[in-house]
């Protein structure tokens, strides 16, 4: 891994520990020399991340769309600002970027850019690991209605492999580093339509 793209909210939210682990990550990042890429903005859980990097000597790469320079406020201290015209090409870059991705704590564009990003290696599309952060159990119940995606067979268990869960960023990191992604089809039952 070279550069690690992180999804996470605008805002600060309501935990002081989403920003606390924001930092943690962006510090552990720099010391083991991975670049990070993410949307951009100054402020939030976006910010502390990027801050904690540029802090440790690491690189950051900023993906941010011109609609949202003034509303997401644009980190004009980044060595990498790269403005683009839409969500679609952000999204795009981030992930052509990056050889892992990271959810943060974060909203619906938080968890849009992740399911999207899980998607495209559900269909094969890349081969990238993905991770959440499960900072003070935000992501409990997201994961839990995973699992019931699989009871009800919308989800194959296999599928189960396409991510992985941490609370601890380092431990996070290290299986990120270690993924081998599963060999599976995404149907549950190809004739069953």
């Amino acid at each position: 891994m070279q550069r690690v793209c992180v999804f996470c909210g605008s805002s600060p939210g309501a935990d002081p520990r989403y920003v606390d682990a924001a930092r943690a990550l962006g510090a552990l990042l720099a010391r083991r020399g991975l670049g990070l890429v993410y949307g951009g903005a100054s402020v939030g859980v976006m910010g502390a991340i990027a801050d904690a990097v540029l802090a440790g000597g690491g690189h950051v790469t900023g993906v941010i769309p011109s609609a949202l320079v003034t509303k997401e406020i644009a980190h004009q201290s980044l060595p990498d600002l790269r403005v683009v015209s839409t969500m679609h090409e952000r999204k795009a870059l981030m992930a052509d970027l990056s050889a892992a991705f990271v959810a943060l704590p974060g909203g619906i564009g938080t968890l849009e850019e992740t399911f999207e990003t899980l998607t495209w290696a559900q269909l094969g599309l890349h081969r990238k690991p993905v991770g959440f952060l499960d900072t003070a159990g935000y992501y409990r119940p997201l994961l839990d209605f995973l699992e019931h995606g699989v009871a009800a067979r919308f989800i194959k268990p296999d599928h189960r492999g396409l991510y992985v869960v941490e609370q601890d960023p380092a431990a996070l990191l290290d299986r990120l580093a270690a993924y081998t992604p599963p060999m599976i089809e995404k149907w549950i039952e190809r004739g069953a339509t």
